[in-house]
């Protein structure tokens, strides 16, 4: 669910309490392990942590307005989810990076389910994550290296898919009809 929120105050302000708290849980952790560069804001409703045009003034590649995502946390209709693009990317074929192998062998040791998406965590209270390890993840990603990080992914990307290029992801093989044969009744009266 997508916030309409201006600031992180508003956005917080607007959560039941008990969201609120868990949230604000997870918030005080990622500022206290990033990196000062990073910035703190509303971005896609949620909060967004980013590296801002000042540093980074490409900005994100999909959309050069906005400025590049690290992280962000919302509240969703059925649970709160922490998103950490940098724990994923790379893995667009769905296979680890050492990264993300890293972070899930950190994550087990702890003895708690990690309910992983594609890039985020979701959570239903602060109890369920391991915020020792969100906060080693976070820590061992400052900006400078996030940026080198996210340019790596994005050249790796191009030279799977041509400039310009507006492939469709293939589709499955069709499958051949299968002709029933028509049974004649061949009972006699």
């Amino acid at each position: 669910m997508q916030s309409k929120a201006a600031t992180v105050a508003e956005y917080i302000a607007s959560l039941p309490s008990d969201r609120r708290e868990a949230i604000e849980a997870v918030r005080a952790v990622m500022n206290e392990n990033l990196d000062p560069d990073y910035a703190e804001g509303m971005g896609y409703g949620m909060i967004l942590w980013y590296v801002p045009h000042a540093i980074f003034p490409d900005g994100y590649h999909c959309d050069p307005k906005m400025p590049l995502g690290f992280a962000a946390l919302a509240s969703q209709k059925n649970y709160l989810s922490l998103y950490m693009s940098s724990i994923y990317s790379g893995c667009a074929d769905g296979t680890d990076t050492p990264r993300s192998a890293w972070f899930k062998r950190e994550w087990a040791k702890t003895g708690k389910k990690l309910d992983a998406g594609k890039s985020c965590i979701r959570f239903r209270t602060v109890d369920d994550l391991a915020l020792d390890v969100i906060a080693e993840a976070v820590r061992d990603m400052p900006v400078k290296k996030w940026v080198e990080t996210y340019l790596a992914v994005v050249k790796e990307a191009r030279k799977r898919k041509p400039e310009g290029s507006k492939a469709k992801p293939a589709k499955p093989a069709a499958k051949k009809a299968v002709k029933k044969k028509a049974v004649k009744n061949t009972t006699k009266k």
